[in-house]
């Protein structure tokens, strides 16, 4: 073997692994190792570079700013289990029921309510799909719609702050949290609103798909949306707001939502031992998964930039013709395949840490560059046949649905959210205007 090609190798030996569907972080953590003792037998790689490796575990155990990812997971997953969401997504419904398409209006409006509550694709896919899915078939509306918008709905967990995602993007591109979270939050309200649109559109032209709710099921006392519908908003109000007024950091944010989602669960008598370990559990078993991920692509690194991987991804990336232009076309092509195979944390700490360098090179907006990626992946996890969302909801549909259905829903939606992307790489305007 040119010894050269150790560290490209070592790449292509990770990803096979992957997609033989052993777990990410043993593949890295495992590939690391065999490429370590390889580098060392052909007198590239100094082992005595590992000894950084504890140093670097105990760096991730200490970040203060990954605390925030349990916190807001907790969050969103006891709003879930204590069926406070569901309360939300039933008000809503009655409020737009009057309005063609108004069920539909509500899974977007709940759904960028719950982005910005649980920061989790799964979870809010997941949660829509089992409490809306089933309304809206009883009410005649087309499956295609009704499986396209809580799929598309759900994924604005990726881009609405504070969404766990960005969370782990920030730390991966070195930049703040709260700034990736102001950039994030007008692309985010602007998919919100293009998916609206189109359900209303929808709506007009097929009205016999997306019908009003029947007079009976239209009333919502002013009651019902006092108790229903403020006091989450006003969480995440309070949440959002303490972070980009610098009140607090995401972290004590994150905390302050934790809180929260239990004094709401407790003020409505939800907060039951069930609901209080069934968000514990999720929560555990999702922050376990990071923290494995992370060490894992921490040894990954070590050894590729051990055996200059890094210096060669470098070199390739930089001297791409377009200059910056071209990294970016790379990226996103790169994303968007990657996004249909392996988890968005996957690629985050597989891809980016081998992007980053030559984006600073290249003097590319970190911020604006983070936008791009999250708006990126809530596409790939729509596009048939191997869209992550597509599967959460295949999963609690019911089995009359046909997968078709699922898969012929989304595409409307995939054509939204690229008009979405096209208008960020064109506006990034979009992103800092809020920053300066």
């Amino acid at each position: 073997m040119n010894l050269d090609l150790l560290g490209p190798t070592m790449f292509v030996v990770a990803f096979g692994l992957i997609f033989s569907g052993y777990p990410v972080a043993f593949s890295l953590g495992g590939t690391a190792l065999i490429f370590a003792f390889i580098g060392v037998a052909t007198g590239v790689f100094d082992f005595a570079l590992m000894n950084a490796f504890p140093a670097r575990v105990f760096g991730i155990m200490g970040n203060y700013v990954l605390l925030a990812v349990p916190f807001f997971i907790f969050m969103g997953t006891m709003l879930e289990k204590s069926k406070l969401a569901e309360d939300l997504l039933t008000t809503i419904g009655g409020l737009f029921g009057r309005v063609r398409g108004g069920l539909a209006l509500a899974v977007v409006f709940v759904g960028a309510l719950l982005a910005a509550a649980t920061g989790v694709v799964g979870a809010s896919v997941v949660a829509m799909g089992l409490i809306s899915l089933p309304v809206m078939l009883r009410y005649g509306y087309s499956p295609s719609l009704s499986a396209g918008v809580i799929t598309a709905s759900g994924t604005l967990g990726q881009i609405i702050p504070p969404s766990v995602v960005l969370i782990v993007l920030a730390d991966q591109l070195s930049v703040s949290v709260g700034d990736l979270f102001v950039g994030s939050l007008a692309p985010g309200i602007l998919l919100a609103g293009l998916y609206a649109v189109y359900v209303l559109g929808y709506a007009a032209v097929r009205p016999d798909a997306a019908p009003a709710l029947p007079p009976e099921e239209q009333n919502v006392s002013a009651r019902q949306v006092l108790f229903v519908l403020i006091p989450p908003l006003v969480l995440i109000l309070l949440v959002l707001g303490s972070i980009f007024f610098g009140v607090a950091t995401p972290t004590e944010a994150g905390a302050l939502g934790a809180l929260g989602a239990m004094g709401l669960a407790a003020a409505n008598k939800r907060l039951t031992w069930k609901a209080v370990s069934g968000a514990m559990n999720e929560t555990t078993r999702l922050t376990a998964m990071v923290m494995f991920l992370l060490i894992g692509s921490t040894a990954f690194a070590l050894v590729f930039r051990g055996l200059y991987g890094d210096i060669w991804i470098e070199e390739l990336l930089t001297g791409l013709p377009g200059g910056a232009w071209g990294l970016i076309a790379v990226t996103m092509l790169a994303v968007f395949i990657l996004g249909f195979f392996i988890d968005f944390f996957e690629i985050a700490f597989i891809i980016l840490p081998l992007l980053v360098p030559a984006a600073r090179i290249l003097e590319i907006d970190m911020i604006w560059f983070g936008v791009l990626i999250a708006i990126n992946l809530q596409t790939s996890f729509l596009t048939p046949p191997f869209g992550f969302s597509l599967f959460y909801l295949r999963g609690v549909a019911p089995k009359s649905m046909p997968t078709t259905a699922i898969y012929k829903g989304a595409v409307p939606f995939i054509g939204i959210q690229l008009a979405g992307l096209g208008l960020v790489l064109a506006f990034p305007e979009l992103v800092t205007f809020l920053l300066n």
